[in-house]
């Protein structure tokens, strides 16, 4: 009963909760039982890790000052090895999905195929919702002098990098997103857990986007930017005020869109949707080509069979959506702005050899191919265990972005890379008694070269 009624409640029309035998009081007793089973574990492997560290703490220290030596241990590589086996072993079961079974929890149910995906109960008037909370909410208002105020949303899969260097860089992804952010007054979500496991993968940023829109009504646009993306402009900003008469901003080409129906015409890798009830009917569009398992599979055939140049694969977010928008271009595209004039998603093959081109001959704050506002490493995966390019050929370039991007930013404390794959820094001006005139000069939020108006 309980798997039919939460079937009905997730793929079909339904918006009623279902049903069930147990009384309210069992039910509760049951989940806290589950729930404090899964916070013991939770506990039990954290303790776990911390003495693991301290006894890696321990031989480092061993190994640096040689009480090893002195003591004339011969165990000292053996103890070693047994901790290097531990680690592995607690990364494997960090890594593995595995959690020990309750039977009071129901089953997880099955996909049915014949039943359309829903990312939730169908909502129809946000937009008045919105506009009350927004009155009786003055303490959050949606724009903040002048601007609109803009979520960026991010986020990396809840395990640990196949590539164990991968980890490092997603670091340095979100340092670069934090900086832009604490520049521009954005505010910035990084997500690390799937909110619907039938949309893992490429799919988990539509279960999320939704839920940050119908959570923070006060925010007007919501923005997602890959894991693999970095900012390489930290001066420009997006004008939005293009988009007064918009809902959807997409880096893209109209001609390979509609003309060539290519499967590459958007990049879904950064874009914008504005918080309202069209946004919210677009991604219930969207979602249905998403459950893994043979809906996704058998959506892959026919996005490969009508977009021009894809391989055969299951169903991608970016190829749904390219594929909606061309079917039903007269019920979408009204609200679709499809930008190029500055690289919103820019396609780092093309640009990080350059840079050192583009610092000699022009500036930040221009956003196009002078100056790329987003640099998207596109087939690196660099947290993966495969991908489109070399490892090396990908962190080399990643490391390069990093640094062409930090660079601004050191700007204002006088210090710069030594070099686009050094990770040391090097000082650039002395300190003075008048430390503010290095402030008014160097702050890249004082600058207007790039001509934007603000976001």
């Amino acid at each position: 009963m309980g798997h039919d009624a939460f079937t009905a409640l997730k793929r079909g029309s339904s918006t009623g909760l279902p049903t069930s035998t147990i009384t309210a009081t069992t039910t509760t007793r049951v989940r806290t039982t589950a729930s404090r089973g899964k916070q013991i574990k939770r506990t039990f492997n954290n303790l776990k890790l911390t003495i693991l560290c301290g006894f890696v703490t321990i031989l480092v220290l061993r190994g640096t000052i040689g009480i090893g030596n002195l003591t004339g241990s011969p165990d000292a590589d053996v103890d070693a090895q047994k901790i290097a086996e531990e680690t592995n072993r607690i990364l494997a079961e960090i890594r593995s999905d595995d959690e020990p079974s309750d039977p009071n929890e129901p089953p997880e149910p099955e996909i049915n195929p014949n039943v359309t995906y829903t990312l939730g109960p169908k909502i129809s008037n946000w937009d008045d919702e919105r506009k009350s909370w927004l009155a009786k909410n003055p303490e959050f208002p949606s724009h903040v002098n002048g601007k609109a105020r803009v979520l960026l949303v991010t986020g990396s899969p809840p395990k640990p990098c196949d590539n164990p260097i991968g980890d490092h860089y997603l670091l340095k992804s979100i340092k670069n997103k934090i900086d832009y952010c604490r520049i521009h007054g954005i505010e910035i979500v990084y997500n690390l857990a799937h909110l619907d496991k039938e949309l893992a993968g490429y799919w988990a940023k539509l279960p999320l986007l939704r839920r940050l829109m119908l959570s923070h009504p006060e925010v007007e646009w919501i923005w997602w930017l890959d894991s693999d993306a970095l900012f390489t402009d930290m001066v420009f900003e997006i004008p939005l005020w293009k988009y007064n008469n918009h809902n959807l901003v997409i880096h893209g080409y109209p001609d390979l869109l509609f003309d060539q129906k290519s499967w590459i015409a958007l990049n879904t890798g950064s874009f914008l949707f504005r918080n309202c009830q069209w946004s919210l009917d677009l991604l219930d569009a969207w979602a249905p080509m998403g459950p893994k398992g043979p809906v996704r599979d058998e959506a892959g055939k026919i996005l490969t069979a009508n977009l021009k140049g894809r391989p055969a694969f299951e169903a991608d977010d970016q190829s749904a959506l390219i594929y909606l928008l061309i079917s039903k271009k007269d019920e979408w595209m009204d609200k679709v702005f499809i930008e190029n004039s500055y690289y919103l998603h820019g396609y780092w093959a093309g640009l990080v050899d350059r840079y050192e081109e583009m610092m000699e001959k022009y500036h930040p704050g221009l956003g196009d191919e002078r100056w790329p506002f987003v640099t998207h490493f596109v087939g690196c995966k660099p947290c993966g265990s495969y991908g489109d390019y070399a490892v090396e050929r990908c962190l080399r370039s990643m490391e390069r972005a990093f640094n062409f991007a930090d660079n601004q930013v050191l700007k204002l404390y006088g210090f710069r890379h030594r070099g686009l794959l050094s990770p040391k820094i090097k000082r650039i001006r002395n300190e003075t008694t008048t430390p503010l005139e290095s402030v008014d000069r160097f702050d890249i939020r004082h600058s207007t070269r790039g001509g934007q108006s603000g976001l």
